[in-house]
C-alpha cells in the first residue's frame, strides 16, 4: 500500500484506467469472435458483423487500447476471410490444414 498522496492517486487512475481498457479489449474481442462466428454459420449479416469488428477494433486502437498493428492485422484478416467468403457454399471458409511429419531418430 502506498503512504505518499501522489502515489494513491496514481493507484486510483491506474485501476479506472484498467477497468476502461478492459471494457473496451472485450467489446472488440466479441465483436471479433461474432464476426468468425457468422463466418462459421455461412450466415446473410456476416458483412455487418465484420464491420461492427472493424469498429470495434478502431475504437480500440483509437484509445490506445491495443497497438493499432494489432488492430490492423485482425482487420485484414477478417477483411480477407470475407473477401473469399461465398454464403451457402460448401467450404466457403479455406483452412488449410497444417501438415504433420513425424521425425525420424
Amino acid at each position: 500500500m502506498a503512504n505518499i498522496k501522489s502515489q494513491i492517486k496514481r493507484n486510483r487512475q491506474n485501476e479506472k484506467r484498467r477497468l476502461n481498457n478492459r471494457n473496451v479489449r472485450g467489446a472488440a474481442r466479441t465483436a471479433v469472435n461474432q464476426a468468425r462466428t457468422s463466418f462459421e454459420e455461412e450466415a446473410p449479416e456476416t458483412k455487418e458483423a465484420v464491420l461492427r469488428a472493424i469498429s470495434a477494433l478502431d475504437k480500440a486502437a483509437e484509445k490506445g487500447v491495443i497497438h493499432k498493428n494489432n488492430a490492423a492485422r485482425r482487420k485484414g484478416r477478417l477483411m480477407k476471410r470475407l473477401s473469399s467468403f461465398k454464403p451457402g457454399e460448401a467450404g466457403a471458409s479455406p483452412l488449410k490444414a497444417k501438415k504433420t511429419t513425424k521425425k525420424s531418430k
